[in-house]
């Protein structure tokens, strides 16, 4: 029997899942991602979830005939690393991971891609709606997407494609972002940004609110737990669904896509204030075809049955590759 391995690695949690060519679960293994104090940290807690998930599945890691990887980003996969991780502690500066999971598969069929690539990925290889030309946004603890055109998923040269969290939106440059550039779309609407924001625009104009904001707990979930009570929430999200179209119909111009799944904590817990808003403004700014905006039906999954569809598919996610890659 051919097992194969996905690991999603985000910010927060690591996880990774064994799977065979039928089932996508024979073992399963979630940690947090280590803050430090360097990258060796993070590539010690990926081997160990694979280990944990081998042991649950039964098998060895050696018998894993390949290993999908979606990752926070920025990534060089010359060198198979992340480098300089924008949602990391500033010590984390290297993330060795092709590598280290060559040597503890024993097998060189390791597949590294952006997280929302990884999304896109598992989009294409599960979704009922999956033409080649679509693409995946994931709006979370950063923003990123995935872009699949003409059938073919898009990683470009360093494997950062689709890093449209880090695109200029406001030319004021307003916000910083987590990189250190100004005006980024991830400083506006991402879960870790949100409270940042919120706080800078009640500092520049005269509000009431009850909202939290002094609180070192505030955060995304309270602007969105206040919304329709509070006119300041109302406005924050107002602002935000602004940057979300612009952002979203870049892609859609850019890209062509015929379908745009969405996922990410932010947009999956609030389909109404965050998708809804970007599907009512596409008519108005999308000059060519305004694509499908939909909600991720693979949940906080997407990405780690991406990366799991990877090793299935040679890193491609095209199901036509599932029979050649599994024999």
């Amino acid at each position: 029997m051919a097992v194969f391995a996905g690991v999603d690695l985000g910010a927060t949690y690591v996880r990774a899942v064994i799977g065979d060519a039928e089932h996508d679960e024979l073992g399963m293994h979630k940690r947090p991602t280590p803050q430090g104090p360097s990258g060796i940290e993070v590539t010690e807690a990926v081997l160990s979830a694979i280990r944990r998930a081998c042991e649950e599945a039964g098998v060895d890691p050696t018998d894993l005939e390949g290993v999908g990887i979606g990752s926070i980003g920025p990534l060089d996969l010359a060198e198979g690393v992340i480098e300089n991780p924008a949602n990391l502690p500033d010590s984390i500066d290297r993330i060795p991971l092709t590598g280290p999971i060559e040597n503890l598969a024993e097998t060189n069929r390791v597949y590294l891609h952006n997280d929302a690539v990884a999304g896109v990925i598992g989009e294409r290889f599960y979704s009922d709606r999956n033409p080649d030309n679509m693409a995946y946004l994931t709006i979370s603890t950063g923003i990123g997407a995935g872009v699949c055109v003409d059938g073919t998923v898009l990683h470009g040269w360093d494997g950062n494609a689709g890093e449209v969290g880090h695109q200029t939106i406001d030319p004021d440059g307003v916000m910083t972002c987590g990189c250190g550039r100004d005006g980024h779309w991830e400083a506006y609407c991402s879960g870790d940004n949100i409270p940042r924001y919120a706080r800078t625009l009640f500092e520049r104009e005269d509000w009431e609110t009850d909202l939290p904001l002094h609180s070192d707990d505030f955060s995304a979930v309270d602007v969105f737990e206040f919304a329709g009570d509070d006119a300041f929430a109302d406005y924050i999200i107002n602002r935000i669904a602004l940057w979300n179209s612009i952002g979203v119909s870049s892609m859609a111009t850019a890209y062509a896509p015929l379908v745009i799944y969405i996922g990410g904590a932010v947009a999956i817990n609030n389909p109404e204030l965050v998708v809804d808003p970007i599907r009512q403004k596409m008519d108005e700014m999308v000059f060519v075809n305004v694509p499908e905006i939909e909600i991720t039906q693979l949940g906080d999954d997407v990405v780690l049955k991406g990366a799991l569809a990877s090793a299935r598919t040679g890193g491609t996610g095209d199901r036509k590759e599932l029979d050649s890659a599994t024999v």
